[in-house]
């Protein structure tokens, strides 16, 4: 599970690049910017180490700058992000990790301001049946791997991604019942201990 972990905030956080008079290149970085507060359900397909498909599903949330949280409905790993720290909690070992946002794959979703240039190259945009999906990868080390989004237009907003890593493996997320006029209960992002009865690493 700490793969998928890993790999979900890949999906969320690979800078987006350059290009940046490409109208949809400039839509796509005006739309992540103003994204602020999102909460959505989604459906996650990977492949696991016995090459059996894996479908798992959850809600994210986000509040940026700072604050992101995945929580899922069948297994009992969660993210959170407090805006300071990411915690991952492994449900198999019970126990959690953690590290400052600034050292994660995190850190560029959850900044104050989103540039989608410079380190990210756009290897190709494709406009199809009211979608529009940009393939990316990182300028200094192309062969590392790539991360598709995925927009659609009316209204535009962001709708699926797909991480390919460096061995071809691939994960999908698709987001549903996506809502943006929302407000979270003040803690809603902060690390709790799920083996207390009232642990709180971060309050």
């Amino acid at each position: 599970m700490k793969y998928i972990i890993s790999t979900v905030l890949l999906l969320m956080t690979a800078a987006i690049p350059a290009l940046a008079a490409n109208p949809d290149i400039v839509r796509a970085q005006s739309y992540l910017q103003r994204l602020d507060k999102l909460e959505a359900s989604f459906t996650q397909t990977y492949v696991d180490e016995t090459d059996v498909p894996r479908i798992l599903t959850g809600t994210f949330y986000l509040d940026r700058p700072g604050r992101l949280r995945f929580e899922f409905n069948e297994i009992d790993d969660f993210i959170v992000a407090d805006g300071f720290f990411v915690y991952f909690y492994d449900s198999e070992e019970r126990q959690q990790s953690n590290a400052p946002i600034g050292q994660t794959l995190a850190d560029f979703l959850l900044r104050d301001k989103i540039r989608l240039e410079d380190d990210v190259t756009v290897q190709n945009i494709h406009k199809s049946n009211g979608y529009t999906t940009m393939t990316l990868s990182q300028t200094a080390d192309p062969q590392a791997g790539s991360l598709q989004l995925m927009f659609s237009d009316i209204p535009f907003q962001l709708v699926k991604w797909r991480v390919t890593d460096a061995q071809g493996t691939t994960v999908d997320i698709k987001l549903e019942n996506i809502k943006t006029d929302v407000d979270f209960p003040g803690g809603f992002f902060n690390y709790r201990d799920p083996n207390a009865q009232r642990g709180k690493l971060n309050e």
